[in-house]
């Protein structure tokens, strides 16, 4: 799974890797982003115009009658989201990138659970494959949410969870992100292990526990 992520490098530098319109948004550098938090997503307006936009990190469908299922709702597993009604038009139609530099794992330690994060091993910026969806709120407001999609853990990984969040090769990204693409078996192909010789994972501190906890000591290595 895909509990929580880091998303420091500037917007000027997210525009011109994932080539979108940031359309004003201003982001702090975020150590610690988890779930019902804002978040920075990047959809396909038209195509050949991406833009960003801030949305809420937890799926709420549609049809949901509460907010609060997007409290359950942050993942979706890749193997079957297809086929789960809470997931599926978004699928079809309403695919989008989030841009992260690093996310959080737990690995069992006996009784204890050390948090590691995970990065590319040359350190740039990524996009995890994600969802999206339009809730019109029962005071007649609207919320924007997204959820991650997750797969089985790579080679990195294995040995501290046995999943890990979609993350999209570049070759990929367009695709995931055009809408008119609804070959499942061209969408699933994008849905393997990130390389494992392309991603790295060290120990940070239990700082990270805490959602209350965005500073950069977040993400320093434990000696």
């Amino acid at each position: 799974m895909c509990g929580r992520y880091t998303l420091i490098t500037s917007v000027a530098e997210l525009e011109e890797r994932f080539r979108f319109t940031a359309d004003g948004i201003d982001l702090a550098p975020n150590y610690n982003v988890a779930p019902s938090q804002s978040a920075l997503t990047i959809v396909e307006a038209d195509p050949a115009r991406r833009v960003g936009r801030l949305m809420r990190w937890g799926l709420i469908p549609s049809w949901a009658r509460d907010i609060s299922i997007g409290n359950r709702m942050i993942n979706a597993r890749s193997e079957t989201v297809a086929e789960k009604p809470g997931f599926r038009a978004a699928l079809n139609k309403r695919r989008c990138l989030v841009p992260a530099d690093g996310f959080y794992e737990w690995q069992k330690v006996g009784r204890n659970k050390r948090p590691m994060r995970i990065t590319l091993a040359s350190g740039e910026p990524f996009a995890f494959a994600g969802l999206w969806e339009t809730w019109n709120t029962p005071s007649g407001g609207t919320v924007q949410s997204f959820t991650i999609l997750t797969t089985s853990a790579n080679e990195t990984l294995a040995h501290i969870h046995n999943r890990m969040p979609v993350i999209l090769r570049r070759d990929a990204e367009e695709i995931w992100l055009d809408h008119t693409v609804q070959d499942r078996e061209l969408l699933s192909g994008l849905f393997a292990p990130y390389d494992p010789s392309e991603t790295v994972a060290y120990e940070v501190s239990t700082l990270v526990n805490s959602v209350a906890n965005n500073v950069p000591e977040v993400i320093t290595p434990v000696a």
